[in-house]
């Protein structure tokens, strides 16, 4: 099913009081189009499948209709009932958090995830947790040890399906999926509907309702976008150029690996810039502290590799920057996504060497159009491709190309590692 909807209020569903309030203070004034259709089919118990392009609103969409069958259910004496929320990665999980506690009511909560301590988790999950939010590997684990039960859970919500996949976590939700009720509502959020995708929602699924909204995985409309043709070892003298500019917005860089992030953030930072990295090699604390100083502006550059693409709720993002093009055409539209959200502009600009052209030709393929290419003058950088070989360390790193019962009534019940 396709949702449209024009001048949606909150005021149509519903909702309690609490929620209503909570709504307001979060700074909702009216429903997307995401929301609209997930929350009437949560309400309803009903399993959804919804696909959106990325800032859509869609952890509120799944959040608001869990929090309102939680509370009536524990209101109604079933003290152990509860739902899983599973995200791809720790920052995510962490977002997802964020909203719960805002939306949530009061509703007790557990955050499982890598990177943090095991006691602080077994004793949040001892306290019998209405909403526990948990990345796929940290969650096995305790599942492994006893140290949760997913007994009482009777909802569950798989938030970036596509990318749980994509991250190799199919036995772990496996895994997950025969530790729950088999009785329960499921609401699968995916930005694209894969053929891995769809078949999970056919195998864990029950008539869901199917929202979508948009056309699927392709890049922001409000988003200019453009592309630098230019030898590997002129990318940097580009990045230079282009973030030295009267331009000061913010700007996000995507790199292919963490070396490469670790080496580029120092040139960026010796050229005098407020800049800080975000990979997996980084300790919990550390990718905190560099996400909550981009957001405050403490940074204005954070360059990153793709554990940032999909999830992160960082407001007004200027520019992304591809300093390398990303392993898959979807990638590309995530990278892309985080900027000109919430109908805000932005811009988007991706480098492409010699051995990048294969990646380029798959991204226009993938979005129906070629992206227009920029020239950069300065004598130092060439912008047109010259045949020049890539240093015996990048050939290296190059990667192929391509894509490694009855639910509750209405009113009542029936970490990553990387």
């Amino acid at each position: 099913m396709t949702t449209e909807t024009t001048e949606a209020t909150f005021d149509q569903f519903p909702l309690s009081a609490p929620m209503r309030a909570a709504i307001r203070a979060a700074g909702y004034q009216s429903p997307t189009p995401i929301q609209v259709g997930t929350i009437a089919a949560g309400l309803e118990g009903r399993d959804v499948v919804g696909t959106a392009q990325t800032g859509t609103g869609k952890t509120a969409a799944f959040l608001i209709p869990l929090i309102e069958r939680l509370k009536v259910a524990r209101q109604e004496g079933r003290a152990d009932a509860a739902a899983l929320v599973l995200a791809p990665t720790r920052e995510l999980a962490e977002q997802i958090e964020g909203w719960a506690r805002k939306l949530g009511c009061g509703l007790r909560t557990a955050l499982v995830v890598g990177g943090l301590g095991y006691g602080p988790q077994v004793e949040a999950l001892r306290r019998r947790p209405a909403l526990i939010i948990a990345t796929p590997g940290r969650l096995v684990d305790h599942l492994d040890q006893r140290t949760a039960s997913l007994a009482g859970a009777a909802i569950l919500v798989l938030d970036e399906a596509d990318r749980m996949l994509d991250m190799g976590f199919k036995p772990q939700l496996d895994r997950i999926l025969r530790a729950m009720p088999a009785v329960r509502q499921t609401l699968l959020f995916s930005a694209t509907m894969a053929p891995e995708v769809d078949a999970l929602a056919r195998g864990h699924l029950r008539q869901p309702v199917r929202i979508a909204v948009g056309p699927q995985s392709v890049p922001p409309s409000r988003a200019k976008q453009d592309v630098y043709l230019v030898d590997r070892e002129q990318k940097t003298p580009l990045l230079l150029s282009l973030i030295g500019g009267e331009d000061k917005n913010t700007v996000l860089i995507f790199t292919r690996t963490k070396h490469r992030a670790d080496r580029l953030m120092k040139s960026v930072q010796s050229a005098g810039h407020s800049v800080e990295r975000l990979h997996s090699n980084r300790t919990q604390a550390q990718r905190r502290q560099a996400l909550a100083g981009f957001r405050s502006g403490r940074y204005r550059i954070l360059v990153a590799t793709d554990i940032a693409a999909r999830g992160i709720d960082v407001a007004d993002i200027g520019r992304v920057i591809n300093y390398d093009l990303p392993g898959t055409a979807e990638d590309y539209v995530h990278r892309v996504g985080r900027t000109a959200r919430a109908e805000t502009h932005g811009h988007a600009s991706s480098f492409a060497a010699p051995d990048e052209r294969g990646q380029l030709t798959a991204i226009e393929r993938h979005i129906g159009r070629s992206l227009p290419r920029e020239r950069h003058d300065t004598p130092s950088v060439r912008p047109a491709f010259t045949g020049t070989r890539p240093a015996p360390e990048e050939r290296r790193e190059r990667p192929a190309f391509g894509r490694a019962a009855e639910p509750w009534r209405k009113a009542g019940a029936g970490a990553a590692r990387r």
